[in-house]
């Protein structure tokens, strides 16, 4: 657990970066009275996420590896924050959907509908809390993959 100290610390900040991003969406209107430009909006939360998983990594290859990762052991370590973010996920997406923002789903079932984007029983079983909690952890070992995979090749050191 020692080890994994840093992937622990990055990934509550991670999972605490998405509830402020949520509480900016909220504030914004993006989940009510600007609920249209939500889709493509809710995509630049991709920014965040990416720079915490790179301070993520280099906090790991700074503190723990004295300044030298290879690949592996940064790959390793985007894998155990994507993990922490994974399985605490429902949580988060739980907080998001009952404290932050309760009437989304409301919302964009009924946005949905009125512009034909979806029948009402296609929308009311795509846009609810199963869903979107089992979308959660789809979504972050899919993204957390990727981004771990990019950036441990990115931030490997140089062999010397």
């Amino acid at each position: 657990m020692k080890n994994w100290k840093i992937e622990f610390k990055w990934g509550a900040i991670f999972l605490l970066t998405t509830l402020l991003w949520m509480v900016m969406e909220k504030s914004l209107g993006w989940h009510d009275e600007k609920i249209a430009d939500h889709a493509v909006n809710t995509n630049f939360f991709a920014i965040p996420a990416i720079l915490v998983y790179v301070f993520a990594l280099l906090d790991k290859k700074k503190n723990f590896y004295q300044g030298t990762m290879n690949f592996k052991q940064g790959f390793v370590s985007g894998m155990v924050i994507t993990s922490v973010v994974a399985v605490l996920s429902p949580l988060n997406q739980y907080i998001i959907s009952t404290v932050i923002t309760p009437e989304y789903f409301s919302n964009v079932i009924e946005y949905s509908v009125k512009n034909g984007l979806m029948t009402e029983e296609a929308a009311t079983s795509y846009f609810n809390l199963n869903y979107y909690m089992l979308q959660s952890v789809i979504g972050a070992v899919v993204m957390g993959t990727f981004t771990s995979l990019a950036l441990a090749f990115l931030m490997k050191s140089k062999a010397r």
